[in-house]
């Protein structure tokens, strides 16, 4: 079984994990404003992704201009990759390519530990993406442990461009976001991802 193929029960089922949806993960978080390149990117974009209404059009059209910004602002402490090959345990499903990752590593050729978030875009329904991104924060967890690092909390996203859910994988638990994030309050979106890039 790749990523894909996980929904919710299923990956909360196989890894041994619980949900917790009674928390605001992002309570005091402070908005970050876009750049004028971005806030111009995306008014001339969202409407032709919502129109095209694919998700690869969302991902290249929203999504990865809205990540490329975060990465930008926080080099060189981050790594960002996108549509790599995330393969770290066949025989567990832990398999496939990841819409998007950042490490906390200055190495930007290749994935090197710590792997600390993950962003998936979907088309329009988040709920599907929420078992197939579960599987990749565990994924990242197991990745970090085999190269002898840890990361006490794995943050992961799955977004359309215009949603956002963001969840935080504790040991066993998995936190998802009680606020659902939109893309007309892309201020705060952007607090959050600088939040999780910076580890505050």
């Amino acid at each position: 079984m790749a990523y894909s193929k996980f929904t919710l029960a299923q990956a909360l089922e196989t890894f041994g994990l619980i949900t917790d949806d009674t928390q605001d993960l992002f309570p005091a978080v402070e908005p970050v404003e876009p750049s004028e390149l971005l806030r111009a990117t995306l008014a001339q974009n969202t409407a032709t992704a919502r129109r095209i209404a694919t998700e690869k059009a969302r991902s290249e059209l929203i999504v990865a201009p809205i990540l490329m910004e975060v990465y930008q602002r926080n080099q060189p402490e981050i790594g960002f990759f996108s549509g790599v090959d995330f393969t770290v345990d066949d025989k567990q499903g832990l398999s496939g390519v990841c819409d998007f990752l950042f490490t906390r590593s200055r190495e930007h050729s290749v994935i090197v530990a710590p792997v600390f978030a993950v962003v998936e875009a979907k088309k329009e329904d988040l709920k599907p993406g929420l078992g197939q991104c579960i599987a990749e924060l565990v994924a990242a967890r197991l990745f970090n442990e085999r190269k002898g690092t840890t990361v006490p909390a794995l943050y992961g996203v799955v977004t359309t461009g215009t949603n956002w859910q963001f969840i935080k994988l504790v040991g066993q638990t998995v936190y998802l976001d009680r606020e659902e994030r939109y893309l007309n309050g892309a201020r705060q979106i952007l607090g959050i991802l600088f939040q999780i890039v910076r580890g505050s």
